[in-house]
């Protein structure tokens, strides 16, 4: 294989890409060609029906020689990219409101067959920013408890859920959003808050789950008293290698949040903090909407590792460590899943319905107790 197709596969891997549309055009079917990146993700734009996404997702697949990651962002309540095509589903705050933990692992079984149904593997999921005070008008229902041992208790129980239903998860935003009032898809929240306090605080959830986490999605936000400056998490060395991999011990796989948000574009342009993210010692990145930014951070990925040895060794041994959690993943190596049929779709919404009537009549019955 010529050394620039070879090393193009291996950058091609580190890519995980979103694009417009309910179909395949034909630009996108050449980017997928092209690049054949690690993963695609989806939204609400490129939803319509179950069947209809079960068979972009099957188009997808065919243009890719790698099993790809077939990502999505749900987590019930406002961030759910299923509730048009299928039914709502509860958010994190209300099924955490019941305060059972059966029904924090049938949240994650749940979602995670909703999304296993259509042809996901891999669920952004769960949130595990603390519930605080500063960042409650952004984050909203997305959080659970300000203390970070309740966070865990549910977030555990959710992952055990998406992972009954073949589903990987995603612990975010790392290192927490909790402090940050500003909200990371315009600017870049900054929070003085010492290592010490987060330790104790907002890593708690990463530190108990780091065994249990396939993924750890690294947020836009700064820690000038950690960083010693205002660098996003995102672009941090510090954060990502020395703070994620060496102190807690994290072996999974470290992807940012899209770099197309605000929060982080400020610090430099899109086709840099693809290179930076890497190089600080992230396995993945992710630019989710403009097709000509994916393209855009795609070569200059690429041009870098081709001038840069030390750079290129590092993406090899990336590319070789998503490969590896491909390979062993049984969520990565089943069977693409036939289209839903009409009574799995009723059962899927039947299903939802009778999950939010039960933390609904739990969450009642803990305040009438209160």
């Amino acid at each position: 294989m010529p050394v620039r197709k070879s090393l193009a596969n291996v950058v091609g891997q580190l890519l995980i890409m979103g694009f417009d549309g309910t179909s395949l055009t034909d630009p996108v079917r050449a980017m997928l060609r092209d690049m054949q990146p690690g993963g695609v993700i989806l939204f609400a734009r490129n939803i319509e029906t179950p069947r209809q996404t079960n068979a972009l997702l099957r188009a997808i697949q065919k243009e890719l020689e790698v099993p790809p990651f077939f990502c999505i962002d749900m987590e019930g309540g406002t961030v759910d990219r299923l509730k048009d095509a299928l039914a709502p589903a509860s958010s994190p705050q209300e099924i955490a409101s019941s305060t059972r933990r059966e029904l924090f692992r049938e949240h994650g079984r749940v979602i995670g067959a909703e999304v296993c149904a259509l042809g996901f593997n891999v669920d952004f999921a769960p949130v595990l920013d603390l519930r605080l005070n500063p960042s409650l008008s952004v984050l909203g229902s997305r959080t659970i408890s300000p203390d970070p041992k309740t966070t865990t208790l549910y977030a555990r129980e959710f992952l055990r859920g998406l992972k009954e239903s073949r589903v990987l998860g995603c612990g975010k935003h790392f290192p927490g959003l909790g402090e940050g009032a500003l909200d990371s898809h315009h600017a870049l929240p900054v929070v003085h808050k010492s290592f010490k306090r987060l330790w104790e605080e907002d890593l708690v959830p990463y530190r108990a789950l780091a065994r249990q986490l396939p993924f750890v999605m690294v947020g836009h936000i700064a820690y000038p008293e950690v960083t010693g400056d205002k660098t996003p998490a995102s672009l941090s060395r510090k954060w990502m290698t020395d703070v994620l991999r060496k102190r807690i011990g994290y072996k999974g796989l470290v992807t940012t949040d899209d770099l197309e948000m605000g929060g982080v574009l400020a610090a430099m342009p899109i086709e840099q903090t693809a290179v930076e993210s890497l190089r600080a010692g992230a396995d993945i990145y992710l630019v989710c909407h403009k097709e000509e930014r994916v393209r855009a951070c795609y070569e200059s990925v690429l041009r870098e590792a081709e001038k840069n040895s030390k750079f290129r060794q590092h993406l090899v041994d990336s590319a070789a460590h998503v490969r590896r959690l491909k390979q062993r993943a049984p969520e990565l190596t089943r069977r693409f899943p036939a289209p839903p049929t009409d009574a799995a779709i009723d059962k899927l919404r039947q299903r939802l319905w009778l999950l939010d009537e039960e933390a609904r009549m739990a969450a009642n019955a803990v305040a009438a107790e209160g």
